[in-house]
């Protein structure tokens, strides 16, 4: 009874802590007071049952709540997101929802009666972080925001807030990366402002942006790769104009100090690159590098090598600890793990290597080799061969958790591949090759030619010595020895021979060939294609072709390889390695063609010792060899499915005929070719395949369109009017895909081919018998 009056009299009061109560508990509405929403929050905290999540609160008190702090209606979005983005839900509601936080986040971008709205970093960046996660939840929400080509240009604005940058590239990263069309960056507001207001670690984190934007789109299709296909796509091309990725590269080498401050991120250390950033910003950078769970299974790799090392150097501090081998003694709580700064820079360099990838690749391929030289990343990265780009592992380090040993997965691994794509594509048939080599290096080339009693080479002349390598040893010769030391299972196998394979291309240089022939490259080669016969067909025809421009035309080369394959098993095993694919071989078939042929034509004791004595180039010189070549050739492949890979069939095949026309034989090559189709049952296949491969070879590499003059450049000596009489004239063996060599200068004249040739086809092929449209590659022979 008593508790009636005190009810009674504060009926009020009683009623407004009830409905603050509610409200705090998540009911039905009311004004909740701060102190009981704390209460409840530490009580979710201990006990799990109270407010433990930001949904539990009501609208009503996000109401009020955003009309004191002014949060632009967020949280009320959020809730109502929250609610329609379960299991069975309206999507399209969620969807309105976004599109709602979207128009919130670019509101500073709209002018009202001459004012602009401004939004908090934080807040956008909330935004940001829920748009994100939600495209990652949720199917469809990445491709819509991708078609707001708006939307898209006005997320690089946000990126000149440090607050907001890592946020908003993951998002941009996330969305290009589904776009059907690419953006084109000179429609970014202040594009190079924007970019030269990045510090280093925001601008490696940008090029994770540009690797999407430089290059050309893939679609995916392998019709698309054939040479058919780029011929169309090229006519098209040139009605259209540069393509996006072409325009984003040029509007990048505008922008001052670019590729300046890529080469410094590409060639920094490890002890350079945390100096300024403090320890929050480092573990916020580090909570957006592991969405990448290969990351991730990276730092559970090298935990427990870095707990050992930290103990061992408490107790023990090792000397220079504070210097680039090991972490300042300085509490372990203001510091990232060493390993987790070597794999921060790791995942920097890979994305800023192929941007320069790709950049020497492009149209301003000159340009870029120019500051890449004067800016010497090539002496940088040598310097960090050891250190870091090719650091030793233990044993347990090898493979990442869930992988195998071939598996390219691994930050280390990828490293290693971009870097050896880097040195390919920037040794690839330019001077600035030498750079690769130190002054002592450059000094041997030099003694090899004067030894040879041979001019020496007009690059080597020309390299500025002050940008070439320091040290006791080149890049290239680096990359020589770790070439030599690789299991034989290895992946890396591939790409370390394509980039020695492309220090020697272009123009035959002996210099170049004894330079490496002296460092065992050749018997390298030749165990891994015999000795520990490998399986893997790219390897194979990586280390094929680097085998070709090692031993054209060089006279001791042919005899290393007698000494070498000395025996009649070896041999044969090296035959069959051969046989197995020409599409493999038939570069080094070509070569080795085309230096029988010079060897033949020279009066000089030498080589006639290396003639009489070569298994290879008494194998090459019969004639039934070269018809089995030839057909093989001509037979696995037709128009329809010529590639860039596949063209050098044609182009062998090509070489072969136009030796046999020197000798005479063009007659006999062709009348040998049409019995081996009547005794394989296909009367007229061949000889019409070859002659269809033919024109399409003259409609492709000497189309109007192309510059033929840049092919004779090239060329030694150029194969002018092989193709000749009315067709065309100035054909050279230097064209893109074929790199049809008849020798250096001084070899014979080349001879015209192409009006007999098919004279001869026409010949044989008869009245009855017309070309044909291409069909399906039919194999007469095992492969």
């Amino acid at each position: 009874m008593a508790a009636a009056p005190v009810a009674a009299g504060s009926g009020a009061g009683r009623g407004r802590r009830s409905a603050a109560t509610v409200a705090a508990w998540g009911g039905w509405g009311g004004r909740p007071r701060p102190g009981n929403i704390l209460l409840q929050l530490r009580q979710g905290q201990l006990t799990g049952r109270g407010l433990v999540r930001a949904v539990q609160f009501t609208e009503t008190f996000l109401t009020e709540r955003d009309k004191q702090s002014k949060w632009s209606g967020i949280p009320q979005l959020l809730l109502k997101l929250h609610t329609t983005s379960h299991l069975h839900s309206d999507f399209v509601e969620c969807q309105n929802i976004l599109k709602l936080l979207v128009e919130i986040l670019m509101r500073p971008t709209i002018s009202i009666r001459g004012q602009k709205l401004k939004i908090s970093d934080e807040m956008s960046k909330d935004c940001l972080s829920i748009l994100y996660n939600t495209c990652v939840c949720t199917e469809g929400v990445t491709k819509r925001l991708a078609e707001k080509n708006d939307f898209v240009i006005f997320l690089f604005t946000l990126m000149t807030s440090k607050k907001t940058f890592l946020q908003t590239a993951t998002l941009i990263e996330d969305i290009l990366g589904v776009k059907k069309e690419m953006i084109r960056l000179d429609e970014v507001p202040n594009l190079s402002s924007l970019v030269s207001n990045f510090d280093q670690q925001q601008l490696a984190n940008f090029c994770r942006i540009l690797a999407v934007t430089i290059s050309e789109m893939d679609t995916g299709n392998d019709d698309k790769h054939t040479l058919l296909a780029k011929n169309a796509q090229q006519k098209k091309s040139l009605s259209l104009g540069p393509s996006a990725a072409e325009i984003n590269q040029a509007a990048l080498l505008s922008i001052p100090g670019f590729v300046e401050r890529l080469c410094k991120l590409a060639t920094r250390k490890v002890s350079e690159s945390t100096g300024t950033a403090s320890f929050l910003q480092e573990l916020e950078e580090w909570y957006t590098w592991l969405d990448n769970a290969l990351v991730l299974d990276a730092l559970m790799r090298v935990a427990n090598e870095e707990s050992e090392h930290n103990q061992a150097s408490i107790v023990f501090p090792p000397p220079g600890a504070s210097e680039e081998n090991g972490l300042p003694h300085t509490s372990a709580r203001t510091q990232l793990p060493q390993s987790m700064k070597i794999m921060h820079e790791i995942m920097y360099k890979l994305e800023v290597l192929y941007v320069l990838c790709v950049l020497l690749m492009g149209r301003q391929r000159n340009q870029v080799h120019r500051m890449i030289a004067e800016f010497k990343l090539i002496p940088g990265l040598n310097n960090l061969f050891d250190k870091l780009i090719w650091r030793k592992h233990s044993a347990s380090a090898l493979v990442l958790h869930g992988h195998n040993q071939n598996c390219d997965c691994s930050p280390d691994i990828t490293l290693k591949i971009q870097f050896l794509r880097l040195l390919q594509s920037f040794s690839d048939h330019h001077e600035n090759k030498y750079l690769l080599l130190n002054n002592q290096e450059l000094n041997e080339l030099s003694a090899i030619s004067l030894k040879a009693n041979i001019p020496e080479v007009e690059a080597v002349l020309n390299t500025d010595r002050s940008l070439v390598c320091d040290g006791k040893r080149g890049l290239l010769t680096r990359l020589l020895q770790v070439m030599k030391k690789e299991p034989a299972e290895s992946s890396f196998r591939f790409w370390q021979a394509r980039a020695v394979e492309s220090f020697l291309r272009g123009t035959t240089s002996y210099a170049d060939q004894m330079f490496l022939l002296k460092r065992g490259l050749l018997e390298h080669i030749l165990y891994c294609i015999v000795d520990s016969e490998c399986k893997s067909r790219d390897v194979l025809q990586s280390y094929f072709d680097l085998l070709g421009e090692l031993m054209k035309f060089n006279v001791d080369a042919f005899k290393r390889f007698n000494k070498y394959i000395n025996t009649d098993a070896k041999f044969q095993v090296f035959l069959k390695q051969i046989n197995s694919s020409l599409v493999d071989s038939n570069m080094l078939v070509r070569c080795v063609t085309l230096s029988l042929d010079r060897f033949e034509n020279q009066v000089d004791m030498k080589v006639a010792e290396v003639l009489s004595e070569c298994r290879l180039l008494a194998y090459i010189s019969q004639v039934p060899t070269q018809m089995s070549f030839l057909f093989r050739l001509i037979n696995i492949i037709h128009v329809q499915t010529l590639t860039q890979e596949n063209v050098s069939c044609l182009n062998t095949s090509l070489v072969i005929l136009m030796l046999a026309r020197r000798k005479e034989r063009l007659p006999l090559y062709l009348r040998l070719l049409q019995r081996m189709e009547h005794s394989k049952k296909y009367p007229g296949f061949l000889l019409n395949n070859f002659h269809n491969l033919l024109r399409f070879w003259q409609q492709h590499y000497l189309h109007k369109d192309k510059d033929s003059t840049c092919l004779e450049n090239v060329s030694a000596p150029p194969l002018k009017g092989v193709m000749g009489g009315p067709w065309t004239q100035g054909l050279s063996e230097g064209c893109p895909g074929a790199g049809l060599d008849l020798g250096p200068p001084g070899a014979p004249q080349p001879l015209p081919l192409c009006p007999e040739l098919l004279h001869q086809l026409l010949i044989l092929e008869g009245d009855s018998v017309h070309p044909v449209e291409p069909g399906p590659a039919v194999t007469l022979c095992s492969r």
